[in-house]
């Protein structure tokens, strides 16, 4: 080796000394001969892509000499590893295709991740995280179901295989979706379309004829910002990849880089937390002095913030308007992901130290390679497949159940375990199957839980053994509460109904009306207007990415993709405790939360309104009316807020929200309300006022109400799948039991005799109960008494009868 050769080789191994003793774990340090990479001589210091002694790592450094490359970085950046001299030359040239800065990029992935990954690679565009057509299609349905329940559109074009031996799964998960594809043809398409433009410039005038064109608008602008194939909006909480490094490489809140790479700016945002990849429990990513394995719950958040908010909501953060508690400089809270947070219980599988991928199966993520355009359609599991049912372990239940699209349980032989994990699923962690791989609810090895005996082992990504008890066994233990018993067993027909969330949830995040404006003032149509309205196109800006020149961009900064139009969004109300009930896709009783409610409000070109505070209805028939239903959803959802104690008999049962019937307390929001000095009749006294609140004309009842007391539908309740709706009259009547304590009370203290001389007697010798545990026993004794009294009366009729009769017949005889 020439003498300054080896003086540079020194020089980056004391570089890469320096970074490991600050706690990175450079790539040097492991595999000194990489040195003699060119990309080492400004990389020098950065860390290890996987653990050294990780089959991928051996294999990345094998296929790195192969290439030329003893530093392995060209495997997944490409480049040309032998200039040292010349940055751009070392990046492939001016007009590199073949560079990848971003190797993670769907757009070039099949180079880089598809070299080994390859069914993860060919999967990805089937998957709902790049499609999200179930979002696109929830805001058509809310500007006038203008695709009815057809999920026709998604952020590209797709199509399934033509070949169902294509789907990922094993054959009775491949028989179990086929069927699911009858059922719900809607949703388990075969193609989608892509996404039509939103309006340019030139096309404002179009407004005036269809406002619901501003639907697309509103799509690109606000809803699509999260989807794979594009790296997203850059802000605090919201930084990310692209493509497989949405997930698979760690970003901070911050965006910055606090690794040993020094050429990335540290005090610049945007860039990942560690030059490292996350994922199973194999995958070890060092940060400082920390190592860790698994995918941060913090890592999906960073989508999974908006809409349903399953994934803070899991963290235990619930959205708030307002900017306390003070932070500690005195200014206000931190946005993140734009909002600010209150802090909320749990979800006990978060405080058990699970993270998401431990319950999602890498179908549920990735896809199986065939188009499932809404949330319920894509996931795979259930509550069930780890913690059975009271009578059933969970191998003993069948395939399908609480997943059964029908109105009532899934019936069959056992499910059993599984020995094999899926194939595609082997270059992951491969545990030790013991007594069997539990099963999904579809028929899919479940492959990081398994079968222990009369036992279930949880094997989570972070490196935690979660031993767990399935109910069944509980109740042999008799370690279920007295209230659980009830509820469970007392009353079967929860579970033949009810999804066990239903219960568990604590709360759920209710956001009450989506009042969204999209202002299309222009200042050469508008001589107030100081600027044009416009925003930033994220479905366009994915779709650059498809040219040859973009295809290896790491991001869309400085993209052209502005559009006319700028969104801005208020609520009417929000609430956390205890949501509202109704029917899932599933068939099965749900909670529900506030889905896209929009009051739409659009400014034309010249600033002035061309629609205000308006909600649109859907087309006549849909959702049980034949006029046509106001297109404000109320969502079924699984609120990812489980915990042990479940909410109480009285939160349904004497709840007229629960029921749908609504939170009482607003006026109408139909009519307008002004605010000033006033006579008592209500008549305004001054003759220079502005109303408080314009109306929102054809909306007669509350955001949070679904269907009236008579069990018609006054809203939408889901709008991918057949089944899901609103309590009809006979399910509300069968539920409810408000004014139960009437039944009682009526009669006391003095309604009747008999109940009058119990109270004085009780009164008197201070028997009459003063807690809910004396009053509980004061009512199961009386209901025993009952019981035990119309049994006893019920029992001696006949035999009353009898020795009546035998007394006659003796009597009879006698005479």
């Amino acid at each position: 080796m020439p003498f300054l050769s080896r003086v540079s080789t020194a020089l980056l191994l004391v570089t890469v000394n320096w970074q490991a003793a600050r706690g990175a774990d450079p790539l040097l340090k492991h595999f000194p001969e990489a040195a003699n990479s060119g990309c080492m001589k400004c990389h020098a210091g950065i860390e290890l892509i996987r653990e050294p002694d990780s089959q991928m790592m051996q294999q990345i450094m094998e296929r790195g000499r192969e290439l030329g490359d003893p530093a392995g970085c060209v495997v997944c950046h490409g480049g040309n590893p032998n200039e040292t001299e010349d940055k751009v030359v070392a990046h492939g040239g001016e007009d590199a295709t073949d560079f990848y800065p971003a190797p993670g990029s769907p757009w070039i992935n099949q180079h880089t991740c598809g070299q080994c990954h390859q069914k993860h690679v060919d999967v990805q565009w089937t998957s709902l995280m790049m499609t999200e057509a179930g979002k696109i299609q929830g805001v058509c349905w809310a500007f006038g179901s203008m695709t009815g329940y057809k999920h026709r559109w998604a952020n590209y074009a797709v199509q399934n295989p033509d070949d169902p031996q294509a789907r990922l799964g094993t054959e009775e998960y491949r028989q179990y979706m086929e069927q699911l594809k009858q059922i719900e043809p809607n949703v388990f398409v075969d193609s989608h379309e892509p996404l039509p433009d939103a309006l340019n410039v030139d096309e404002l005038e179009r407004l005036q004829e269809d406002t619901t064109l501003a639907a697309f608008t509103y799509i690109r602008q606000e809803c699509q910002r999260c989807h794979h194939a594009v790296k997203g909006r850059q802000t605090r909480g919201d930084f990310r990849g692209i493509g497989c490094s949405s997930c698979h490489t760690p970003y901070s809140n911050e965006g910055f880089y606090e690794g040993g790479d020094p050429t990335i700016d540290k005090s610049a945002t945007g860039h990942m937390l560690v030059h490292s990849i996350q994922g199973t429990r194999e995958a070890k990513v060092t940060v400082h002095d920390t190592t860790y394995s698994g995918i941060p719950v913090e890592t999906c958040t960073t989508c999974h913030d908006r809409g349903k908010r399953i994934g803070v909501s899991f963290q235990g953060l619930m959205e708030t308007p307002y900017h306390s508690p003070f932070a500690a400089d005195g200014g206000p809270q931190p946005a993140l992901h734009t909002k600010h947070y209150i802090a909320m219980e749990q979800d006990v599988h978060y405080q058990k130290g699970m993270t998401c991928q431990d319950c999602h199966t890498s179908i549920d993520v990735h896809s199986d390679g065939f188009l499932a355009a809404a949330n319920l359609a894509s996931v795979q599991i259930e509550c069930a497949d780890c913690h059975g049912t009271p009578d059933k372990y969970p191998w003993e239940l069948p395939l399908g159940f609480m997943d059964e699209f029908a109105m009532k349980p899934a019936e069959g032989t056992p499910r059993g375990v599984a020995e094999e994990q899926l194939p595609h699923t082997l270059q992951g962690h491969v545990h030790e199957p013991r007594d069997g791989y539990l099963r999904t609810a579809r028929g899919n090895p479940y492959e990081n839980v398994v079968r222990d005996g009369d036992e279930v082992i949880v094997h989570t990504a972070a490196g935690k053994d979660l031993k767990l008890k399935p109910l069944k066994k509980l109740i042999e233990e008799e370690a279920i509460s007295e209230r659980g018993l009830v509820a469970m067993q007392g009353v079967s027909k929860h579970l033949d109904r009810m999804e066990c969330y239903t219960c568990h949830s604590s709360w759920t995040p209710q956001c009450y009306g989506c009042h969204v404006k999209i202002d299309y003032s222009q200042k050469d149509k508008c001589p107030e207007c100081n600027e044009s309205m416009e925003g930033f196109d994220w479905v366009a800006a994915g779709r650059k990415h498809e040219e040859p020149e973009h295809q290896s961009d790491r991001g869309e900064k400085g993209y052209d993709t502005i559009i006319p139009g700028k969104v801005f969004e208020q609520r009417s109300y929000l609430r956390w405790e205890e949501p509202m009930l109704g029917i899932n896709g599933e068939g099965r009783v749900t909670p529900l939360a506030p889905g896209c409610q929009p009051s739409v409000t659009i400014i034309g070109e010249d600033g002035k309104p061309i629609l205000l505070n308006h909600i649109y209805t859907t087309d006549p028939g849909l959702e049980r009316s034949e006029e046509g239903q106001l297109a404000i959803d109320m969502s079924p959802t699984q609120p990812h807020t489980t915990t042990k104690n479940a909410r109480t008999c009285e939160s349904c049962h004497a709840s007229r929200k629960a029921l749908g019937l609504g939170i009482p307390g607003t006026r109408p929001w139909d009519e307008q309300h002004i605010v000033d000095l006033e006579t008592v009749e209500g008549k305004i006294l001054p003759d220079k006022y502005q109303p408080q609140m314009e109306p929102v004309k054809n909306l007669s009842h509350d955001w949070s109400q679904i269907v009236d007391e008579q069990g018609n539908q006054v809203a939408t309740v889901g709008h991918h799948f057949q089944l899901s709706r609103a309590f009809n009259r006979a399910e509300q009547l069968h539920i409810s039991r408000e004014g139960t304590c009437l039944a009682c009370h009526q009669e006391i203290p003095d309604g009747s005799l008999a109940v009058s001389f119990l109270h004085h007697v009780a009164q008197y010798t201070g028997q009459l109960p003063t807690t809910n545990e004396q009053h509980s026993g004061l009512v199961h004794k009386i209901m025993m008494m009952s019981a035990w009294l119309q049994f006893v009366v019920a029992l001696a009729i006949p035999v009353l009868v009898i020795v009546a009769v035998r007394r006659w017949r003796r009597g009879k005889r006698t005479t």
